[in-house]
């Protein structure tokens, strides 16, 4: 964090913060899902992991790992939740046991005619102009793929 603060103390103010705005519009952004969600039965976390399965219809759990840049013990009870549903499949790989293998349903694949509602409305009410939310888009991935 560049800064030109008289002293190094402010540094520590939570106003003087990058990472407190944007844990707070993380939260906000999640917070303003949820009823959303609710009508398709789905958590947020459970909704990006089928925003993948929509996509590749057939991937590996290590694809949805380094798509969301979560672990695999976060996955995992994920997975198997959407297994319980019935929105998925969960098998071993014939070939390589250790790897495995999720597949939609026929009913993942309805409740996809559901959720497409669900950034519609949500876009409906969304603070910021397309120009800003692409702009904010390209900001927040140059940061996602930041390492020190």
């Amino acid at each position: 964090m560049k800064t030109n603060l008289k002293n190094k103390y402010e540094l520590l103010l939570l106003k003087n913060q990058l990472c407190f705005p944007m844990y707070s519009a993380t939260n906000t952004i999640v917070n303003n899902y949820r009823p959303l969600l609710k009508d398709i039965d789905l958590t947020y976390t459970q909704y990006i992991v089928m925003m993948v399965v929509w996509e590749k219809k057939k991937l590996n759990e290590k694809d949805i790992v380094n798509a969301l840049f979560l672990k695999s013990n976060t996955i995992a009870p994920l997975i198997k939740k959407l297994e319980k549903k019935g929105l998925i499949t969960i098998k071993q790989d014939s070939i390589d046991r250790r790897n495995i293998i999720i597949e939609i349903t026929k009913k993942g694949k309805e409740l996809k005619e559901k959720a497409v509602e669900v950034p519609i409305k949500y876009g409906e009410h969304f603070p910021l102009t397309p120009k800003e939310e692409t702009a904010l888009k390209e900001m927040l991935n140059k940061i996602v793929n930041w390492k020190i």
